[in-house]
């Protein structure tokens, strides 16, 4: 018996010296390759919001990246939406209706 290395049990089946380490050999198993990034053909339709589209551009790097690289892309894109939606909230809308509309006579039948 080694002082490194245990010696097998009895019976038990070792390669022969020089011999390949099991999960190198030949029909082992091995972790499936990621396949190659590649366009998905999406459709982008333009919305008519300038920060909307952009958003939807940025989206399709993620065509071209690896999958642990979609995060960043979607992440970033999110961040975009989020901004428009703000944008959209900051814009002044239509006046409050002040005394003068509520002091106005109500329309009525036409009397001509």
């Amino acid at each position: 018996m080694s002082e490194t290395m245990p010696e097998a049990p009895a019976g038990a089946a070792t390669a022969p010296e020089g011999a390949e380490p099991p999960e190198a050999a030949e029909g082992a198993f091995q972790a499936p390759q990621e396949p190659e990034p590649h366009p998905l053909g999406v459709v982008r339709t333009p919305t008519g919001n300038a920060d909307v589209d952009a958003a939807l551009e940025r989206l399709a790097d993620a065509d071209e990246l690896p999958t642990e690289g979609h995060v960043e892309v979607y992440e970033d894109a999110h961040g975009q939406l989020r901004g428009a939606l703000e944008e959209l909230d900051r814009r002044p809308g239509p006046p409050p209706p002040g005394p003068a509309a509520a002091a106005a006579p109500a329309p009525g039948p036409y009397r001509g």
